[in-house]
């Protein structure tokens, strides 16, 4: 939890000055219960009105004071934490932000929502209770101990003889619970998981008649988290009523053992009630420090699980100095040199042995057979996961010694799901180029064959977009984040089955529009379908993970098996013939 107090340093002020005040409250708090003595002692047993009004009036103003005191630390307190909470935010989304696709595969969506927001307000919650309250209950509980034995020596010893119960009650509940809010956070994981795959998929559920199933999952991880949650709540609710009891046998003993001073003459009647409201602030300070503590093992399992994120390295900011080099005009653009990937070091490879040159201005085909691995060898190219051997270099540098921004500015990349954000429909391709004007935004539009749809739309670009783009048909998302990419100008574009969605016509318009846009851009199109990349310059046949055959749709109809099987299964014996 320390290594995440650099977040507070913006609030050292509110961090010293907050406690400081609670600790100026504390202090007049502890004040009352002595004048309190004096007021029955040395006024209503003498009948002295004036003196009775003189220390009420003064009790009055140190209640104002202990007033304001309490409100100036709120003050500050809700500063710091809120800041601290914000700062933690931005710097763990900023941070997140910089992970490889391979490393936010390794936590998991869910999980790293749950650590930005839950974690996160776990923790902020903590700082605020820590200036509040860390300082002022132990020193109450100090205090008052203090201020007993100044009234009676003999009965604060058995004020003294209970520290150790509580000592041994703190120890068993920390150890008890610290396991059980680990647990209860990585359940929470769980149910966000499974809810967010349920919702995201909800039209599948349906369609397959699911919702049954759906709802068990769901209700099964709902219960593994409430049995986490019942644990925590028993182990937890203990806690207060066993401190409750220990103080209320005390206050017990200390009535009947006054009871006796009173009768010896040793004690007056006003410290014997000043002596119970100091029991009773160590009470309540007892079970501050018991609430605090509970809410520490929170914090510390909240802490733990943002520090695991922030432990690890974004491989976007390792070992990328050098910018988007310049290359010759004959040099490669892409250069994959005995590539192998795994998703892990241990697992399968998907990717084994690729090496491959493609030039700039190629149009290259990429097909094979579902799970052949030509999704991942497309996102390698980008660095969205780092090759586990062999080098990847464009134009002539390997990316991984490439500044990861500058490498992705050149390089557009239309993934298989077309995702689009809220917002209109200029602002959803103005991602692509920050700096667009409204003609490149036109004319991105244009040869990606969106402005077909957009000019019959009511506001044309000016028309909002919704979460996900569901206002837009899938060929409608698709065109648009394929002028998205465009508008950035890229050298390298990389349409990964991103046109699947599309009539047959519209993508011989495409391809035809993208050969115009730019004779230098080098196009790389996966599919599934031969009809999209039969007239590409080169076609790569991808098999088990491997770069099986190279070349032309003609050369391999007559050298790839695997090639005219594909053919075969999508295309008559009229069509292969041509």
């Amino acid at each position: 939890m320390f290594k995440l107090a650099v977040y507070l340093r913006k609030y050292a002020k509110e961090t010293i000055l907050g406690p400081f005040f609670k600790f100026l409250e504390a202090v007049l708090e502890l004040l009352l219960p002595t004048l309190m003595a004096f007021i029955i002692n040395n006024g209503v047993n003498k009948r002295d009105s004036d003196y009775v009004f003189k220390m009420g009036l003064l009790m009055g103003v140190i209640s104002i004071f202990g007033f304001l005191s309490a409100y100036i630390c709120q003050y500050f307190a809700a500063r710091a934490s809120q800041g601290f909470g914000t700062d933690l935010r931005n710097g763990l989304y900023q941070h997140i932000l910089g992970f490889s696709f391979a490393q936010i595969d390794q936590f998991g969506t869910a999980t790293l929502t749950n650590r930005l927001t839950n974690d996160v307000n776990q923790l902020q919650v903590w700082v605020a209770m820590m200036i509040r309250l860390l300082v002022r209950a132990p020193l109450i509980c100090v205090g008052a101990v203090i201020m007993a034995m100044f009234l009676d020596l003999r009965l604060s010893l058995i004020l003294i003889a209970t520290i150790p119960i509580f000592v041994g009650l703190i120890y068993v509940i920390t150890t008890k619970t610290a396991p059980l809010y680990r647990q209860y956070q990585q359940r929470l994981d769980r149910i966000g998981r499974v809810l967010r795959e349920n919702i995201s998929g909800v039209r599948v559920i349906r369609a397959f008649a699911k919702t049954d199933d759906a709802k068990e999952r769901f209700a099964a991880a709902n219960d593994e988290l409430m049995q986490t949650g019942l644990a925590i709540a028993r182990v937890s609710s203990v806690f207060n009523p066993l401190t409750s009891l220990v103080v209320y046998l005390a206050i017990i003993v200390i009535l009947w053992q006054g009871g006796q001073h009173i009768n010896e003459g040793g004690l007056l009647q006003g410290e014997i009630v000043a002596f119970i409201s100091y029991v009773n602030q160590i009470l309540y300070a007892l079970l501050v420090i018991s609430n605090l503590i509970i809410l520490l093992n929170k914090s510390i399992a909240s802490a733990e699980r943002i520090n695991e994120v922030l432990s690890v390295v974004p491989a976007g900011s390792q070992a990328a100095t050098d910018q988007f080099p310049v290359p010759a005009s004959t040099a490669p653009i892409i250069t994959f040199d005995g590539v192998s990937f795994g998703y892990n070091e241990t697992g399968k490879r998907v990717l084994q042995g690729i090496a491959v040159e493609i030039q700039r201005g190629e149009t290259i085909g990429i097909i094979g057979s579902t799970g052949s691995g030509k999704s991942t060898f497309v996102s390698l190219i980008p660095r969205f996961y780092k090759a586990t051997t062999g080098t990847i270099s464009v134009n002539g540098l390997d990316v991984n010694r490439q500044d990861v921004h500058a490498l992705r500015r050149r390089i557009g990349f239309v993934p298989q799901q077309a995702l689009l954000f809220s917002g209109t429909v200029a602002e959803n391709i103005r991602w692509g180029n920050q700096h667009a004007t409204d003609a490149d935004i036109q004319a991105a539009a244009e040869t990606a064959q969106a402005a077909e749809f957009i000019d019959q739309m009511p506001e044309r670009y000016q028309t909002f977009v919704q979460r996900g783009g569901a206002n837009l048909s899938g060929g409608q998302k698709q065109r648009l984040t394929l002028a998205r990419a465009l508008v950035g100008k890229p050298d390298i574009l990389i349409l990964d089955d991103a046109t699947s969605a599309l009539d047959f016509a519209t993508d011989a318009r495409l391809r035809r529009a993208l050969k115009r846009w730019d004779q230098r851009l080098t196009l790389l199109i996966v599919s599934q379908r031969v009809g999209v990349i039969r007239n590409t310059d080169r076609i790569f046949v991808f098999n088990d993970g491997e770069l099986v055959s190279v070349g032309t749709h003609d050369a391999l109809l007559q050298t790839s098996p695997i090639y005219q099987q594909i053919c075969a299964s999508q295309l008559s014996e009229e069509e292969m013939r041509q």
